[in-house]
């Protein structure tokens, strides 16, 4: 089976990480897709790719589950709309005969025969997965790891536009999803560096600090409102900050970039 939608990193279930990686939940400062575990990096290697090829697990038919291997690792990967989930690892010991994926069915038809005597509308699948997919603390992890994503997003796009702009003194813009940050530096020779940010949009005060305090060699109390930027005032919706760059740091900047 392909799919052809671009996917974000993969990551494993709450139920997965702790019964079957056996692994410690780690901060919400560290996101789950980022845990090292040969399983995991795999699932994040092989549905990284758009338009990659997956091997479905034909034994199970009432989820769309794929297949995972990497050593003697064995994992199920089920894909909510772009995103990947490792729902369930195993791992054969040498010499072993026993198989994840046939021991993967076998539990899939022992939890389907307790779901139809407990309910009274049968199921007519062979199997029954429903227990292994994300619940609802693991949509909550995903959502309180989004403000880390956020802050490294920002942070890489801010020291981008202080290299960009270090390099030809022009304004130099990156597009969020409600707003837009702009950098631009003036250096002459022998003179100090002037730096001004410009957010377009609407931000919260704190989202402010956070994007100034990510400048790299400004001084965090060293920062003034302007009411016009260099070449142009100020647009409806604008807001601009200047301040004095480390001219060391904006060297750094300059000799670390690509």
């Amino acid at each position: 089976m392909t799919l052809h939608t671009a996917m974000r990193p993969a990551r494993p279930t709450l139920r997965c990480l702790r019964d079957d990686l056996g692994l410690p939940l780690p901060a919400v400062t560290d996101p789950l897709d980022e845990i090292e575990h040969p399983i995991l990096a795999k699932a994040a290697e092989q549905f990284a790719a758009d338009d990659a090829k997956h091997e479905r697990i034909r034994a199970v038919d009432d989820q769309v589950l794929f297949k995972v291997k990497v050593q003697r690792w064995r994992g199920a990967v089920w894909v909510d709309a772009d995103l990947p989930w490792l729902v369930a690892a195993g791992r054969r010991e040498d010499g072993s005969t026993d198989d994840f994926y046939a021991a993967l069915e076998a539990d899939g038809k022992a939890a389907r025969a307790r779901y139809n005597v407990g309910n009274a509308d049968a199921l007519k699948s062979a199997t029954y997965t429903a227990h292994l997919l994300p619940a609802r603390e693991d949509y909550v992890r995903y959502r309180a790891e989004a403000g880390v994503r956020f802050v490294r997003r920002l942070r890489t796009a801010v020291l981008t536009l202080s290299r960009a702009t270090l390099r030809d003194g022009q304004e130099h813009t990156v597009d969020f999803d409600t707003f837009t940050v702009g950098l631009q530096v003036r250096a002459d020779d022998g003179h100090e560096t002037y730096l001004a940010v410009r957010i377009t949009g609407s931000v919260p005060p704190n989202l402010t600090t956070l994007i100034l305090r990510n400048v790299p060699g400004c001084e965090a109390d060293g920062w003034y409102p302007e009411y016009a930027l260099p070449e142009r005032d100020l647009l409806p919706a604008e807001q601009a900050w200047s301040n004095l760059m480390d001219p060391r740091e904006a060297a750094r900047v300059l000799d670390t970039g690509p």
